[in-house]
């Protein structure tokens, strides 16, 4: 009798266990739908995987998403609905539907929506791009430029805050701000569209930040990290004279990191600036300069630069793509703006 029980026992164990991974196979395959871009099926392996599961929160998210790409806004928000009720929404929940409401124009509810998720997730780093992005839109920008720095500090993987604080920047006075986040967000996300622009930033950036003399006119002095960057920053403004070009930018670097570890690097400690110091070292930050200003600035002569030298332009490759670059927790410097 108890080898029968104990036989039924595993033979449901292994019933559950088989549905449960019927379930993640089936959404394994809406996904393979999606890639080719064959969204009706997607949706059509997706109902069934509810159909086993109704409260299977991944399975609903995919769903929508799904409804997202068909522009199906009503089955979409249908879909939602149920979600947001839930006691265990997480963050994704709020962030779908802000989307949704973002795309068919209703900010009310939308600006509601991003409120109330990021009661319950107020460090979300998705939630804080999303709503600082309506806000922009709504042409709030101090309170847009709050969101992402939050997002920033609070949760240092999610790129679109920095894509987003350092377009922020770039429109502002402030020299510093645009140059460090822009930065950070091209060896966070180094291979998407938005990497393009931002490169392209960061020389305008830089030509900003030489145009004055006094690079601390108009700065936060009261920002004791951003003091010390502009400080030795001012200090290879020699080399600036003769144009900002992939070659000067190169040299102002290079003297600058080697200042900032020789006077600076002990009180602010910053992955950004160490990542920069051991390229030196492994001699392949000309390389990066190269891949950074080079491929945007001039496009035949890095080409011709990136044939000339072949070996270190490879090995500079070679080692970022095996390379994952994440910022430190705690090295956040910025001053919430007022």
């Amino acid at each position: 009798m108890k080898k029968t029980a104990g036989f039924i026992y595993l033979l449901l164990s292994s019933v559950i266990f088989t549905k449960a991974q019927t379930v993640k196979e089936l959404q394994q395959t809406a996904r393979d739908f999606f890639k080719q871009g064959d969204v009706n099926n997607a949706i059509l392996v997706l109902n069934k995987a509810h159909d086993q599961e109704p409260n299977n929160m991944g399975v609903s998210k995919d769903i929508a998403l799904a409804y997202f790409q068909k522009s199906d806004y009503p089955r979409m928000q249908s879909t939602l609905k149920p979600l947001l009720e839930r006691s265990d929404a997480d963050a994704e929940v709020f962030q779908l539907a802000g989307m949704l409401n973002k795309t068919i124009g209703d900010f009310k509810d939308c600006e509601q929506i991003y409120k109330k998720g990021l009661k319950n997730f107020p460090d979300s780093g998705p939630l804080l791009n999303d709503y600082g992005e309506l806000l922009w839109a709504n042409k709030e920008f101090t309170s847009a430029i709050k969101q992402w720095e939050h997002g920033i500090e609070a949760d240092q993987t999610y790129t679109g805050n920095y894509y987003n604080a350092a377009r922020y920047y770039y429109f502002s006075k402030d020299k510093v701000w645009s140059l460090i986040y822009g930065e950070l967000f091209v060896n966070m996300e180094s291979f998407s569209r938005r990497t393009i622009e931002i490169k392209s930033l960061l020389t305008e950036s830089y030509k900003k930040l030489f145009t004055d003399a006094d690079m601390l006119k108009n700065q936060d002095t009261k920002n004791p990290f951003a003091v010390a960057f502009l400080n030795s920053m001012s200090r290879q403004a020699s080399v600036a004279k003769s144009g900002i070009t992939t070659e000067t930018l190169t040299m102002i670097r290079s003297r600058f990191i080697i200042d900032w570890f020789e006077k600076e690097a002990s009180k602010f400690p910053f992955r950004l600036f160490e990542y920069q110091r051991q390229l030196l070292k492994e001699g392949t930050f000309n390389a990066y300069n190269q891949w950074l200003f080079g491929s945007v600035q001039n496009l035949p002569s890095f080409e011709a630069w990136t044939k000339s030298h072949s070996d270190e332009y490879k090995q500079f490759t070679t080692a970022q793509s095996n390379r994952m670059f994440k910022v430190v927790k705690g090295q956040y410097y910025q001053t919430m703006p007022k």
